[in-house]
Formats: structure tokens, C-alpha cells, sequence
């Protein structure tokens, strides 16, 4: 019996181990070339964004600024999939010791609870909270 709460423990201070090494690690996702660059942490917060002036077309504002929307909505999506993949990376071995789901640990946007069988690998990045539709939706504009 001690050794099995020995063996929890170990498994609870490594949990939070790799949840405190996810809200320390970012990563980033460009679009357009590097023409914009999204900063996600671990967690999935959107960190920072950097969009460079040479994305900007003062002789045609009205089609850079839906360029621009554009890119920043394609660079958000591949730092969530970055972040996304991060955390199966580092949580997935949890999960998969738990049999399932991890009740009680974050959420990405649209990406679902970290073990959720193929939440972080589907793909399914809920744009909505974006304002945008997911890929293959029509646009409601």
C-alpha cells in the first residue's frame, strides 16, 4: 500500500511539473511568410502578435486590412496546433496512465480537455471564439 501512494505522489508532482512547464513555454505560429508571428504559452493564451509593416499596403488599406485579418486568424490557428501538440506531448502520458480524460486541467480554445482521446491531433480548432468558421464552413459574412 505505501508503495502505491509513494507512486501517486511521484505522479502528481510530475503532473505539476509538466503543468507549471507548460505556462512557462510559448511557442509560435506564423502566417504569410513571417508577415505575422502569434506567441501562445502552454496553456494556450494568446501571448503576443506582431504583425511586420511590410504587411501593410497604404495604397490599398481596405484589402490589407482583410489580408491582414487573414494572416492573423492563420497564425493564431497554427500557434493553438503548436500549443495543442505541446500539451499531448507533455500531459498525453497522464492521460494515458489515467485511462481517459484529466478532469480539472485547462482547455485550449476549441481544442477540448487534455486527454481527451484525439482532442490536441484533431485538428478542431473551434474558430468561433475567433469570430471566424472552422475551415470548410461557409463565412457568414
Amino acid at each position: 500500500m505505501q508503495q502505491l501512494l509513494a507512486a501517486a505522489q511521484q505522479m502528481q508532482e510530475q503532473l505539476m511539473n509538466a503543468q507549471q512547464e507548460l505556462a512557462d513555454t510559448e511557442v509560435a505560429g506564423t502566417a504569410g511568410g513571417g508577415l505575422v508571428t502569434a506567441r501562445v504559452n502552454g496553456q494556450g493564451e494568446l501571448v503576443d502578435l506582431t504583425i511586420a509593416p511590410a504587411a501593410i499596403d497604404a495604397d490599398d488599406l481596405e484589402e490589407t486590412a482583410q489580408t491582414i485579418a487573414d494572416l492573423v486568424l492563420a497564425a493564431v490557428r497554427d500557434a493553438y496546433s503548436r500549443a495543442g501538440d505541446l500539451q499531448q506531448e507533455k500531459m498525453g502520458p497522464f492521460a494515458n496512465a489515467l485511462g481517459g480524460g484529466m478532469p480539472g486541467l485547462p482547455e485550449m480554445p476549441g481544442m477540448g480537455g487534455l486527454g481527451t482521446p484525439g482532442a490536441a491531433g484533431s485538428g478542431g480548432l473551434d474558430l468561433g471564439s475567433l469570430g471566424r468558421p472552422a475551415p470548410g464552413e461557409p463565412d457568414s459574412e
